[in-house]
Parts: C-alpha cells; structure tokens; sequence
C-alpha cells in the first residue's frame, strides 16, 4: 500500500517512529511534516503561544497551500495517514480528499479534552471528514463520535519494535544513565509533578530526573541536586530507561491519562515500571509481579524502598519485559490493526 503520512518528521518523534513501523511492514510510505511548510510562523515563542491558544486557525490558509501542492506533485496514495492533526483545519482534509482514498487520524493527545483550551479546535472541525480516527482515551472515542467522526478506533499507546530495543550488554550502559529510581519527562504547569517528586526526595527515594522545563518549577532550588539533564532520545533514553532499577510513571492528569506511552516502552526497553495505580494499568500488568503500582506518593516511596531492597525485583523486571511483548503492543502491531481496520468493508 502506498501511504502518505503527514506528521512530525523528527528522527526521534514518535510519528517518526510509527511512519518506520509501517515501512517495516511492508508499506511505501512518504512522510511530508506539515510543522515545515508553517516553520517560520512559529519560529518565536510569542507566534507558537499565539498559534496554540487560537487552534492554528491564522495558519489554515498556508497549510492549505501547502496541501494542494501535495496534491499537485504527488503520485495519488492508497491512504492518507494524519498523525496529530492539529495543524489541519476542514478545508485542508477535504483538499485531501481531492485523492478519494481513506485518510486515518491517529492522535495520543487528549484533542476533545480541556488542558489545552483551544489547541485542537482547526482539527475537531474536520472530524467529519476522516474515514477512521483513531484515539487512546474511551472519553475521545465518545467525544469523537458525538462531534461527528464516521468510525472511531480505540488503541493503548505503543512502544517502537527498534527505537526502545533494550541494550543487550548492559555494561555499554554510560554510568552517568545508571540510578536507582528514574523519572524521564517534563516539567508541566499545573500538574504538580515537581511537589511530587520533591516529595519522594524528602522521604529518602534517591531519585534522578531527566526531561524539559524543571528548571520553570517553583521547586527546582530543591530539585536541583536530582536534575540530571534534557530530555532523552535515541540510545540515551533506552540507556536511563534500563540503566535505572525503577522507573517511575507519571500521568497528565489533564490529559485524562490511565496510561503513557512510557508504560510500555519502559517495560519493553528493559526497565521496571513503577506507576500510578489505574485501570488500564491494572488491564495491561499484573500488579506486583509484573510491574508495582501505588496510590500517591507516600505510597509510592514506600514501593520504591521496599523494591529496591527486594531481591525478587530482577523477577518483576523480566516479567514486565515479557509481558508486553506478549500484548503485542509495538507500533506495528498497531499499525496493523489500524490498516486492518480500514481495509474492512462497510
């Protein structure tokens, strides 16, 4: 099948990632990154707050330049893959439907929830006009549908089959990855994760924190000490990721998250998930045996130090490893559903 992913064009992004996925299943893929033909409207950080805070609508006219040149230039696809989709508004979708072949919408955000006020409102306009959109929440499934969507897939997220492939000599491992409990993400407005954290550091969990914007934290004097760098990507990630005895998974609440992307791909690069007790956790490992939950933080220190003590935690490790293997939750499991998915008649 020849497919045109439009999408993040990032050699780390996990667009990137999924766009691979479908070439290693045997699909000719052609990557375009809308985010390059509106680069320069958000170079500044006032133009992309700006852009942001009115749903991209002052870009729709460039972008639908942007897609009738596609239109123009390039061999008719046999699907038009969107990943994201924020930057496309309903004249955009409907220019590629100039093709007449499916296009699919594949989006990990929360696009039909409130943290990001009206970053998603160009692309909820266009739902209508997807064949199938796929989402990660049952709250967007339902949301989706009510705002019009013709067929909505629900997903777990997916770890990459070679991007999070874990070190097979864990003595390449660079020591500065190696710690006993992780955090990798990002600092965020209103999330709280820096209280936190500083809470598991006054209760004694020797905690290192890799990821963007800590240093905006109100908390950061105090968090300093623990702060080891910028966010990770490529070997680095897998190497803190497995280079740690815990790793540690945070959810947007926000974002009305049950679960990350990181609570499958610490389990599959080799690490120890160690995360908000939920539902869908809960669905994906079994508790205490396969990956450790907890509640909040007083209890989550409390799992941190017991399990690092715990000489049956090397167990938990590779259980957890098996175990998502055995979902069959790669990007190209996922990508094969989701083509399988839209090839169905009716």
């Amino acid at each position: 099948m020849k497919i045109l992913y439009i999408g993040d064009n990032n050699p780390g992004s996990t667009a990137t990632h999924r766009a691979h996925a479908l070439s290693r299943i045997g699909h000719d893929v052609s990557i375009q990154d809308p985010g390059e033909a509106c680069k320069a409207s958000l170079q500044s950080r006032w133009s992309r707050v700006l852009h942001f805070r009115t749903g991209f609508r002052f870009l729709q006219k460039g972008m639908i330049a942007w897609v009738m040149e596609l239109y123009k230039t390039m061999e008719k696809p046999d699907l038009v893959w969107i990943d994201s989709g924020e930057l496309l508004g309903y004249n955009c979708i409907k220019a590629l439907k100039l093709w007449k072949c499916p296009i699919v919408l594949y989006n990990v955000d929360d696009p039909t929830g409130k943290r990001d006020g009206s970053r998603f409102d160009s692309l909820l306009k266009a739902l209508p006009l997807y064949d199938l959109v796929v989402v990660v929440r049952k709250e967007s499934e339902s949301e989706c549908i009510a705002l019009g969507a013709k067929q909505v897939m629900r997903v777990f997220r997916s770890y990459d089959e070679l991007a999070h492939r874990p070190y097979t000599n864990t003595q390449e491992i660079p020591q500065k990855f190696k710690s006993e409990v992780v955090f990798i993400g990002t600092w965020m407005r209103g999330e709280k994760r820096d209280q936190f954290l500083l809470d598991l550091i006054n209760k004694g969990v020797p905690l290192s924190i890799w990821g963007n914007s800590w240093e905006r934290s109100r908390f950061f004097p105090k968090l300093r000490e623990n702060y080891k760098g910028k966010s990770l990507q490529g070997e680095d990630y897998i190497a803190a990721i497995q280079g740690a005895k815990l790793c540690l998974g945070l959810l947007s609440k926000g974002n009305r998250d049950l679960h990350t992307t990181r609570s499958l791909e610490i389990p599959y690069a080799g690490g120890l998930l160690c995360a908000q007790r939920t539902s869908e956790h809960e669905a994906l490992y079994n508790e205490g045996t396969e990956a450790a939950f907890w509640s909040d933080a007083t209890e989550c220190a409390e799992v941190c130090q017991s399990l690092l003590k715990n000489e049956n935690r090397e167990s938990l490790r590779l259980k957890g490893m098996a175990r998502v293997r055995n979902l069959q939750l790669g990007n190209e499991d996922v990508c094969r559903a989701i083509i399988d998915a839209v090839n169905q008649p009716g």
